[in-house]
């Protein structure tokens, strides 16, 4: 299910992204500090370039690049 950024209040947002910036494994720019992650991942949520997913099975959110969240949501659809 993609969720829309502009339905979370702010600290939920706030702290969704900072979740998501600092796990390991992610390509998010740790040679930034973590307010400018947070910001620069805000701006690509505003921009459509990335979306908030919620994955029912797992119970897990998740920011995923638009692309990859229509084909997420296509195959959620189809069960």
């Amino acid at each position: 299910m993609i969720i829309p950024h502009q339905e979370l209040n702010k600290e939920t947002l706030h702290n969704l992204i900072a979740d998501f910036v600092s796990r390991e494994g992610t390509d998010n720019g740790f040679d930034q500090d973590q307010e400018s992650r947070i910001q620069q991942m805000l701006g690509l949520l505003k921009s459509g370039e990335v979306l908030i997913v919620f994955d029912a099975q797992t119970e897990s959110v998740n920011i995923i690049p638009a692309k990859e969240a229509q084909h997420y949501e296509a195959m959620v659809n189809d069960f």
